[in-house]
């Protein structure tokens, strides 16, 4: 039994969006600037789409949705039947120029030895005037100092404290995990950024009613540009 499962955590997210009016959890933030650019025309790339995430909800507001994953079985077993889906690498996207109108990535940039590559790879996909929206942690947060000790524990600590498969488990690099070094990333890869959001949530060390008490009284005091998540936005350049 983990200590924090996603449904509790998902029950704090509730409570402190009630007690902060306005506060939305990262993911929130991230389908609702997804959603933005859909319509019957868009094609979408659901670049590391694991088993599943923010298409399973918005497929149907798309033209064509296409999902792709360097780990086979994630895509065997994608919740998403219906999805076409391919094995490729986000450093050698295995489609041809302008192929997509949106590229959306939710939990990928932060494990790519490469993230210029692979945002040079996400420009030469999208068509003129196409975006790119992402969900990334962000390194300038105390918390990933302790998910850089969970990473030395090969996954056991994960699975133990959140009870996360360890087969879902991948190394966290974070070598474009702040609002500069993204930016910089961006726009050598000839994106242009639109928006950069930090958001804040206290809910990852919430496993009791104390731990939840502490960590939204230490989320008053953590500078924006530190909030653990940024959700971010560019255009091709």
């Amino acid at each position: 039994m983990p200590f924090l499962s996603l449904e509790k955590q998902e029950d704090y997210r509730r409570r402190y969006a009630e007690e902060h009016p306005g506060w939305q959890p990262a993911s929130h933030v991230y389908r609702n600037r997804v959603a933005a650019h859909l319509g019957p025309s868009v094609r979408v790339l659901d670049l590391g789409c694991g088993r599943g995430g923010v298409v399973e909800e918005l497929h149907g507001r798309a033209g064509r949705v296409v999902g792709v994953d360097p780990d086979r079985a994630s895509l065997a077993e994608h919740r998403l039947a219906c999805l076409p889906r391919a094995a490729g690498r986000a450093e050698a996207l295995p489609f041809p120029d302008r192929s997509f109108d949106l590229v959306c990535c939710s939990w990928v940039l932060e494990h790519l030895p490469d993230p210029e590559r692979a945002l040079r790879e996400v420009a030469r996909v999208l068509a003129p005037g196409g975006h790119f929206v992402f969900l990334t942690p962000n390194v300038r947060h105390p918390l990933l100092a302790l998910n850089r000790w969970l990473r030395w524990t090969r996954g056991r600590a994960v699975q133990w404290l959140y009870g996360r498969a360890e087969a879902d488990t991948f190394p966290a690099l974070y070598r474009a995990n702040t609002i500069p070094r993204l930016t910089s990333l961006l726009r050598s890869a000839g994106l242009e950024p639109v928006a950069l959001i930090p958001v804040g949530d206290p809910t990852y060390l919430a496993f009791n009613e104390a731990l939840y008490r502490l960590s939204a009284w230490v989320e008053r005091w953590v500078p924006p540009s530190a909030r653990v998540h940024l959700v971010g936005e560019a255009t091709v350049a």
